[in-house]
């Protein structure tokens, strides 16, 4: 294992990774940014096209050891792009898209080109997205959306790019962002999922790749509900699948989650740093765990408030769950799925909760684990129930 800095879509990056890893297999499975699609992972398809100091790289076939350094852009980096913006809105306009699996990369190389090319000229723009391959299209589409693009740029006088702004010979990434063309902002340090990849006693911030609001009231007064929140054990017991590994700290726990997905079981292990704000009633969970068996890693953020309800009497618990999830399980879940999961989690833990405090006593032992299963089947019933109601609202 080496360690790799570089700046992935302005944030600066080190993690530890074989030598032997792409860039792509890097991007997708140590930053969950997985709109880098692999195809035929060896150079050919295009589908894996990121910036390498501003230029198209051909990811797959990148060794991420060989970035150190570099600026890298993923298809993920170019939301707010004024170019990618306008490409988008062409594509969508010209039906340049149907299965979308190579769009990601296929934006990234029509980027390039709206920035060099002087002009819609049909020829130069098939040559220069040669290098991109779709099986669906015919291509049609995708050449007129970045002609539309380049002509309405030019006719708006935006000048383009004598070579794409390269100051720099020699292949993608060779500058070493040395030009500054990007000037990559500071910001948090992405460190490894892994607990055993950070120093001992330390729990970094991160920045959540999906973040989840939820809130659910509980008949209890604000005060005596944030007095149970500083009890970490009572929390963990009111929490599915949740275990302490040995006995909590002041401002740190450490513990595991064990989760179920079909036939993937997974036990996450590590820790949490706790923050809590007397003054607004609020806090924070911050957390990093593996499962070393499935070889996954997750980080996580849990932000709370408490907000008085029914003159004090009743509390408002808003919530922001914030994570991250790489490995095999990162294969699995669906944006869609995860927020009806959320949602059922978070009211058996207000359940849970409201039982605890009110002396309601619960049944020995660990509570159970996480199963996909039994929760996505009440989802689905749920679902279900909503579907028929609005039809017999209808008749």
């Amino acid at each position: 294992m080496s360690t790799i800095a570089l700046h992935v879509n302005r944030r600066a990056v080190e993690l530890s990774a074989e030598p032997r890893t792409s860039l792509a297999d890097f991007v997708r499975e140590k930053l969950d940014l997985t709109g880098t699609h692999l195809g035929c992972e060896h150079g050919v398809c295009g589908a894996c096209t990121v910036l390498l100091d501003g230029v198209p790289a051909r990811s797959c076939i990148t060794y991420a050891a060989a970035c150190e350094g570099a600026d890298v852009t993923t298809i993920e980096g170019l939301d707010e792009d004024e170019v990618t913006t306008e490409l988008r809105a062409a594509f969508t306009r010209e039906h340049a898209l149907q299965c979308g699996y190579c769009t990601p990369g296929m934006l990234v190389s029509a980027r390039d080109l709206v920035l060099r090319l002087p002009d819609a000229d049909e020829r130069r723009i098939r040559v220069g997205l040669s290098g991109n391959l779709c099986r669906c299209t015919g291509y049609v589409g995708i050449v007129r959306a970045v002609q539309s693009v380049i002509e309405a740029r030019r006719a708006r006088n935006v000048a383009p790019l004598v070579d794409g702004g390269r100051t720099v010979l020699g292949p993608a990434g060779s500058g070493r962002a040395e030009s500054g063309r990007y000037d990559p902002q500071p910001a948090h340090t992405v460190a490894a999922p892994a607990s055993e990849s950070v120093a001992p006693g330390t729990i970094p911030d991160f920045t959540p790749a999906t973040i989840l609001d939820q809130r659910f009231t509980l008949p209890h007064a604000p005060a005596k509900v944030f007095a149970m929140f500083d009890d970490i054990a009572g929390i963990a017991a009111c929490l599915p699948g949740v275990s302490l590994t040995s006995p909590p700290k002041p401002e740190r726990v450490e513990g595991a989650i064990r989760v179920k997905l079909g036939p993937i079981a997974a036990a996450f292990e590590g820790a949490a740093r706790v923050e809590r704000d007397p003054a607004s009633l609020s806090g924070r969970i911050v957390g990093i765990g593996t499962d070393h068996r499935s070889h996954s890693a997750t980080q996580g953020e849990i932000r709370y408030r408490l907000l008085p309800l029914e003159g004090g009497a009743a509390t408002a618990v808003e919530l922001s769950i914030g994570y991250t999830l790489t490995g095999m399980l990162a294969q699995i879940g669906r944006p869609g799925l995860v927020r009806d999961l959320a949602r059922r989690l978070v009211a058996e833990f207000a359940a849970n909760l409201d039982r605890h405090m009110s002396g309601v006593p619960s049944g020995p032992g660990t509570p159970a684990e996480l199963s996909f299963w039994s929760i996505a089947s009440d989802v689905l019933r749920a679902r279900i129930a909503c579907i028929f109601g609005r039809r017999s609202e209808a008749g």
